[in-house]
Formats: structure tokens, C-alpha cells, sequence
């Protein structure tokens, strides 16, 4: 067991562009032309690969890179019963483009049963070393209750929950199950990545959900209730931590607007043991919200954009860095691109080498600036 813990000074969020052969394998899969044993070889080559590259630029925490999944947040929402999916074409808006998503829908009572990600974790551990960590991604139990209560899913929910409480306690106990899972396969890293909190600030979204009828708020402490739920009787030797973002697909985003409006519930009562925050823009506000994070959490600053292939001026990231400091200790933060760089298999608007290159940014303002 790998005693390196997550965050690291210098760190990622998960997601890595899909290698081209891994794109080719999963076209040639779904035209028959290729099994699903000849597709999965494909995969775990792929990743032993993206695990190789982590480590030869240093870092101390490696993923899979997602390249087990199609979507970053749906595809592990199918790993319990109750759960069910087509692909319609259909999507959601985004800044400049429609985000084509598989309609994911109830077919009953959420439970847990054995996961398929775990599976996938299980592969990525054996590559544990003294140096480095497996960490796990998955989407926060706030996400999944989202996607059961938006106006396309709300009438279709209804007919196996009457209220929300209820789809809370089943999501919150079903996440308890497969955090188990994890913790039982070796898992001692796991990060929920959670788009709701960044979907509920700004103006936009106070219009949104008032158009709706919803109090803004009471969605607020439901986003809590459940993420905190999932969470009770976590394993104390396991590391759970959350990554808030706005939208990341192919480059585009979903939302804007500050953490001023949800600092008080996140930052202060989720019971997480870090904040991967998205902060690579003006879209994301300034750091006095900071300032509500609870004293048990560490910072990740999202500072680095995976959205744009341009490098960002090394003084002033370092610089926003110190800034950040004002409202959390600098022995409190640690340094990140602001999301993943492929969400979703289409990915974002970049190369892989000018991936690997903000990769290589992050490591050295980290060392740089923590030594």
C-alpha cells in the first residue's frame, strides 16, 4: 500500500486526451469489427502507457486518464441498478456547443451492486510504486442526484421517489457501498468531481432556477446533504477530496460566475479533505471565498487551463498564487490544471504534447514556489 496521499503540491484532476488508437479501437467496437476482449486490450495498453508518461514527468499521483469511460460524470451512474441510458443525439447547451450526452434515466430504486469502476481501479493500482499513488475518479453523489431532478428526468423520478429526501438517503447509501468497494480493492485516493456547485453560482443560475420555481437555496443544502451523506463512515485512513468545476467539454463551458454564493455550504461543511477548484479565468471570480474553506481542508488551485494549449506566464500564476495565500495559508495550497483535459472522449482543443506541457508547468511553478 502506497503511503503517498492525495493532494500533491503538484497535482491533476484525471482526465487525459484519448490516444488515437483508443478512439479507433472503441469505432472499430461499435461496428462489430472488433471484440470487447480485443477493445479492453486496447484500453489497458493505452492506460499502462498514459501511467508510464505521469511518472516520467514526475508526478507522484497517477490515473487512468478516464480512458475506461465515455462521459467523466454518466458512465458510473450506470454501474448501479435502477439506472438506465440511451443515446439520443440530444445533449446540453454549452458556451458555443451542444454537448451531446446519453439521456440517463431511473428504471427504479437506486442500489449499489459491484461496480465496474472498480475494476478499472484495481488494474490502475498495480502501478503503484514508493513513489506514486493511484487515484480514483468518479462524479460526486450530488451530481447523480442532479441528473435525477432536472426538468427532462423530474416527472420520470417521481414515479419511484416521492420526494427528495428519498432519492438522497438511496444515492447517499448507495455511494457508501461503492466507497466501500473502492476502500476493499485498495483504494486509498478517491476524488468526486462535482459540475453542481459551479452550475448554482452567478446570475445566470439565480435567473434559471427562480424561472423554475426552485428555491435556489434549498437545492444548496440538498447538493450538501447528499455529498455529506455519501461520506458518513468513510474509512479514516481514506482520502476523499472534490473537484468543483463550471463545464469542461471540448474547451467550451457551461456556466460563470463566483464561489461567493456557495462558500458557506462547500467550503465550510463539506466533509471532504480537499478542494480541487477551478480558478483559470475571470469566469471563476476572485479568492475571498476562500477565506469560509473549513481549517481541516487543503486547496488545490486550479490555476492552469486545460482549455486553451497557450502556457501561462509563470510569474503570474505565481503570483495569483501568493494572492490566494491572503485567505488560506500557502502550506494549505497545492497547484493544479483547473479540470481535466477530456471530461468526455471528445476532449479539449489541445495536443497531447501541449498536454504534457502544462503538466510540466504546473510541476515546475509547484517547485518553485514550495521548493
Amino acid at each position: 500500500m502506497s503511503k503517498i496521499s492525495t493532494p500533491q503540491r503538484y497535482d491533476f484532476v484525471g482526465s487525459f486526451l484519448r490516444p488515437q488508437r483508443l478512439k479507433d479501437a472503441k469505432e472499430a467496437f461499435k461496428d462489430g469489427k472488433i471484440s470487447e476482449e480485443e477493445l479492453n486490450k486496447v484500453i489497458d495498453e493505452e492506460v499502462t502507457k498514459v501511467v508510464a508518461k505521469q511518472k516520467e514527468l514526475g508526478f507522484h499521483v497517477i490515473t487512468d486518464g478516464e480512458f475506461r469511460r465515455t462521459f467523466w460524470h454518466l458512465d458510473f451512474m450506470w454501474g448501479f441498478e435502477g439506472v438506465d441510458h440511451v443515446h439520443t443525439g440530444k445533449g446540453v447547451q454549452f458556451n458555443g456547443v451542444l454537448a451531446v450526452l446519453d439521456d440517463t434515466f431511473l428504471v427504479g430504486k437506486i442500489k449499489a451492486k459491484p461496480h465496474p469502476f472498480v475494476e478499472g481501479f484495481k488494474f490502475l493500482k498495480q502501478f503503484e510504486d514508493e513513489n506514486t499513488v493511484a487515484k480514483y475518479t468518479i462524479p460526486a453523489p450530488a451530481q447523480m442526484f442532479q441528473q435525477m431532478i432536472i426538468p427532462v428526468n423530474f416527472e420520470n423520478t417521481r414515479k419511484f421517489y416521492a420526494d427528495n429526501d428519498e432519492l438522497i438517503n438511496d444515492i447517499g447509501k448507495a455511494y457508501q457501498d461503492v466507497i466501500k468497494q473502492f476502500y476493499n480493492a485498495g483504494c486509498r485516493n478517491l476524488q468526486l468531481d462535482d459540475c453542481t456547485w459551479g452550475a448554482i453560482v452567478g446570475d445566470a443560475a439565480k435567473q434559471r432556477y427562480k424561472a423554475l420555481g426552485v428555491d435556489i437555496d434549498e437545492v444548496k443544502k440538498q447538493l450538501l446533504k447528499v455529498n455529506n451523506l455519501a461520506l458518513e463512515g468513510k474509512p479514516a485512513d481514506m482520502v476523499i477530496t472534490s473537484h468543483i468545476c463550471r463545464g469542461n467539454y471540448n474547451s467550451a463551458f457551461f456556466t460563470s460566475g463566483p464561489y461567493d454564493s456557495v462558500a458557506d455550504y462547500v467550503f465550510a461543511k463539506e466533509n471532504v479533505d480537499a478542494l480541487f477548484l477551478e480558478y483559470d479565468d475571470e469566469r471563476s471570480g476572485g479568492f475571498k471565498p476562500l477565506s469560509k474553506v473549513s481549517l481541516d481542508k487543503k486547496v488545490v488551485l486550479g490555476l492552469i487551463t486545460t482549455k486553451r494549449p497557450e502556457l501561462e506566464d509563470k510569474e503570474t500564476i505565481i503570483k495569483r498564487i501568493h494572492e490566494a495565500a491572503n485567505y488560506v495559508p500557502l502550506d494549505r495550497l497545492y497547484l493544479s490544471p483547473q479540470c481535466g483535459f477530456a471530461s468526455c472522449e471528445i476532449g479539449n482543443k489541445l495536443t497531447e504534447e501541449q498536454q504534457w506541457a502544462k503538466l510540466k508547468l504546473v510541476k515546475e511553478i509547484a517547485e518553485e514556489v514550495w521548493g
